[in-house]
Parts: C-alpha cells; structure tokens; sequence
C-alpha cells in the first residue's frame, strides 16, 4: 500500500505494523493493534496537576510530544490542528482535546508553553515534567523517547516524534497523524473520529 506521507509506515513501524483501513477514508495513518491511552499526571501551565486519562474521558484526544523552541515540525502541526478546530462546528470542536507534552522541560517554562500554545489555540493543554517523568510518559503512550542534539553554536535541538496519537472515545488510537497532514485532513478527519465507533468488520 503506497502512502500519502513517505515515513509514515516508517515511523508506524516503531509502533505497531499498520495496516489499510478501507472502511473510514482517514487521512492519517492506521494503527494495528491500536494504542492504548496512557494513565500518567503531569504538570499543566497553572501549576496544577494533570491527570490525563481523567480529564480527556469522554473526548477525541490529540497528544502530541514536542518543543517551543522547535523550527518546524512543532508548530505546523498546531498551528493545522487549530485553525482546522476553529472551521469546525462548536459542537464538534468542544469535543477534541489537544494535549501537547513538552520533550524539552529545562526551556518550555510553564510561562513559556502557556504563551506558545495561545498563539495557536487557547483552549490547548500543555504538560511538563521532571526528565524523567516525561521520558515515563513517551514510553507509556509508545513513542519514540526524545533524544537531545548539540549544535554548533552550544544550544540544542531536540528530536522527538512527529506525529500526533488521536485517542477516540474507546481510550484507544487507531489513528496517527504525521508531519504533513494539512489543516483540511483535520478537518475532514476530527469529524469522523468523533463518531467512530469501530464496530466495522
């Protein structure tokens, strides 16, 4: 099966093996098994903990793992993700979940993560950690750990996952997003995601 996006089933690989769904015309790409919600608490930008599984019951819930400080990657996919939120019907909209966990907790303060994400959507959620327990967290959702690389000028970047895990409302993500999925995929996929059942044969 020839894909969309040319590391997808790459990047799938280090997942699950995927599989074509010809059931559901998702843009993204299938996960089989799909991938169970990860229970974790982290810090939110007020402070306050965070209990993932709790507070994203009931709702299509995208995470995402990733930096402020990133130079592409990172904010195309939020920027796509809330512009599509903002072309979709309130009643739709209200019920998705952006949750985004910073990979680098020593730069991305609680200040900075808050004024990032607003530029996209003020309604998106923003995670940080010890190293430790953010490293916790990639595990347990099943993604590649974050690896830091030094740059010439002595700062850093980091490498991280480039896709976004969408958890329907059975806790499980079928589906990933990676880089390259456009705002209209959101669109047209957020809908259907929301509605999923998974009962097809």
């Amino acid at each position: 099966m020839k894909s969309r996006f040319p590391g997808l089933f790459l990047t799938l690989a280090l997942l699950a093996p995927a599989q074509p769904y010809e059931a559901a015309s998702y843009r993204g790409g299938l996960v089989t098994p799909p991938l169970p919600k990860p229970r974790f608490v982290l810090t939110d930008t007020s402070g306050a903990p965070f209990d993932f599984w709790n507070r994203t019951q009931g709702s299509v819930t995208l995470l995402f793992f990733g930096y402020t400080y990133c130079p592409d990657q990172c904010p195309m996919h939020m920027a796509n993700i809330g512009v599509a939120l903002k072309k979709l019907p309130s009643g739709i909209a209200d019920q998705v979940k952006l949750v985004f966990v910073t990979t680098d907790p020593a730069r991305d303060t609680a200040v900075e993560l808050r004024r990032w994400l607003d530029n996209f959507d003020k309604h998106f959620v923003g995670l940080t950690g010890t190293e430790a327990a953010l490293e916790a967290v990639q595990k347990a959702a099943g993604v590649p750990t974050a690896r830091k690389t030094a740059l010439r000028d002595g700062n850093y970047s980091v490498a991280h996952a480039n896709f976004v895990v969408a958890y329907t409302k059975d806790n499980l993500a079928h589906v990933i997003y990676p880089g390259g999925v456009s705002k209209d995929d959101w669109v047209h996929d957020l809908p259907l995601l929301i509605k999923e059942t998974w009962s097809h044969p």
